[in-house]
């Protein structure tokens, strides 16, 4: 791992999360999150994202099905809109949620079909993912 790992983690993460969401994710980086960012950017997106054991779109669906589970409503909207950039589609990403549903219960359900809704509303208003 290190400085080659990271830049890998950072284009992948870029490529499925866009750059609007990686610049924001820059701007709001100081000294005291410094190490997370790069932790994310080399472990997350530089070692697990860039594995070829899965299709981007499967590591995208498996990701929404978790943060559904442990309601994490941001990280559920980012990626979300890295689905659709994987090639996801909008009933793939809803038979996702049903299964959470149905394995982390109804509130879960509730919230997080209403997340992605909120999610997909505001990327059609810009244009799209």
């Amino acid at each position: 791992m290190g400085e080659d790992s990271l830049a890998a983690g950072m284009a992948i993460r870029r490529e499925v999360m866009g750059d609007a969401y990686v610049d924001r994710a820059e701007r709001n980086t100081s000294d005291f999150n410094q190490p997370f960012q790069d932790l994310v950017g080399e472990y997350c997106w530089g070692w697990l994202w860039t594995r070829d054991e899965l299709p981007r779109r499967t590591r995208s669906l498996i990701c929404i099905a978790m943060l559904a589970v442990l309601n994490r409503p941001n990280e559920l909207k980012g990626h979300v809109r890295g689905a659709l950039r994987n090639g996801c589609s909008e009933e793939e990403i809803r038979e996702v949620l049903l299964h959470a549903t149905v394995y982390g219960g109804v509130p879960c359900g509730s919230d997080s079909f209403r997340i992605v809704r909120e999610a997909l509303g505001e990327i059609a208003a810009e244009g799209g993912a």
